[in-house]
């Protein structure tokens, strides 16, 4: 069960609910982490905010949604996000939709599909895999192009640091 974008009132508070989750995205990439963002909204409101994590909590499962997840449930005092929305930037990997897919989240939007990992049918699906009784509803393609332009600058800047050019008297 998924949505792709469309116009209307719920497009456009999944759009102010995307920037909050860009803005997550963008503190991961001043830490030099992934820069993946998410946002845990429930009735209007954010619950919780978070972003990628694992090199500084050396943590692999240190991810935005997992993250964002345990604040909120933290917060609710109560593991199952029921009613619970989730903004992330990137399509969530496996590991991450078998989170959601546990604190039974209402629904997943997502603004870059991620075809290396993603979990919600770019990669694989994980999520709403028919062997699983807990349905999330999913609407991808959100702020896309800005979602993936905060990946793709952050590799490219990490291509670019890694592999310095050589001056121009160095070159044969």
């Amino acid at each position: 069960m998924h949505k792709d974008v469309g116009r209307g009132v719920g497009v456009r508070l999944d759009e102010i609910f995307m920037r909050k989750a860009l803005r997550e995205a963008e503190r991961a990439a001043r830490e030099g982490e992934v820069p993946v963002g998410a946002v845990v909204v429930l009735d209007g409101k954010v619950l919780a905010r978070a972003h990628n994590r694992p090199i500084h909590l050396h943590d692999p499962s240190a991810h935005a949604e997992v993250l964002a997840l345990r604040r909120a449930a933290r917060k609710l005092g109560n593991y199952r996000l029921v009613g619970c929305d989730l903004y992330v930037t990137i399509e969530p990997c496996a590991m991450c939709t078998g989170a959601i897919v546990q604190a039974r989240v209402r629904r997943v939007v997502f603004g870059a599909p991620d075809p290396k990992a993603g979990a919600c049918g770019s990669a694989m699906r994980v999520l709403n895999h028919r062997s699983l009784n807990h349905k999330v509803e999913v609407t991808r393609g959100v702020m896309a192009t800005d979602c993936a332009a905060v990946i793709q600058e952050f590799f490219r800047k990490k291509r670019v640091g890694s592999h310095p050019r050589p001056a121009a008297g160095d070159r044969k």
